[in-house]
């Protein structure tokens, strides 16, 4: 089949969407806005198609397009969470996602999604490429433009974090 026809980005929408809606899932925690950012690369890469097709991994620009999208939304999310605190004169509010899973929603991300949601965000990206899409530290590090041992410190710290995060959780259970 020749590269760059409409059959040929069917095919390559279907193999990657739910990847796609997955990566979102676990850097946002909405499915919702997940598959919001996944329809809106999708979009994107089909107006991009003929030269997106030629490329050795198209999929990789396509995750690259999503976590920017996602990116954006996550500020513009925590910026409407902000106000809505301010306006409201509340302390505290949980995060996104931590109402539990909708529908097709993992276990393990409904038991991960909250923790994951209180990393920085530069950590919950390469957590969620590297655990969620099974990626390895140095297509990451290509991917993102950083370095490798950025990737690797960013693991590091963020596997600290939902350590920490999960266990205390485990105690405020048993406790309860």
């Amino acid at each position: 089949m020749a590269r760059g026809t409409g059959r040929d980005f069917e095919e390559f929408y279907q193999a990657n969407y739910g990847v796609t809606v997955a990566l979102v899932l676990g850097v946002l925690g909405s499915r919702a806005d997940a598959e919001d950012v996944a329809q809106e690369t999708f979009a994107r890469a089909l107006a991009r198609w003929p030269r997106l097709s030629s490329y050795e991994l198209p999929e990789a620009w396509v995750r690259q397009v999503a976590l920017r999208l996602a990116t954006d939304a996550g500020r513009r999310l925590g910026r409407t969470v902000r106000t809505s605190l301010r306006l409201r004169g509340a302390q505290t509010a949980a995060g996104p996602g931590a109402a539990g899973a909708g529908p097709g929603e993992s276990l393990a991300f409904t038991t991960l999604g909250p923790a994951l949601m209180l990393l920085p965000l530069r950590e919950r990206e390469v957590i969620v490429l590297h655990y969620f899409l099974d990626l390895p530290v140095e297509r990451i590090a290509h991917e993102r433009r950083i370095p490798v041992g950025t990737v690797k410190a960013r693991l590091v710290s963020g596997r600290r974090r939902l350590e920490r995060e999960l266990g205390q959780r485990r105690e405020r259970i048993s406790d309860g």
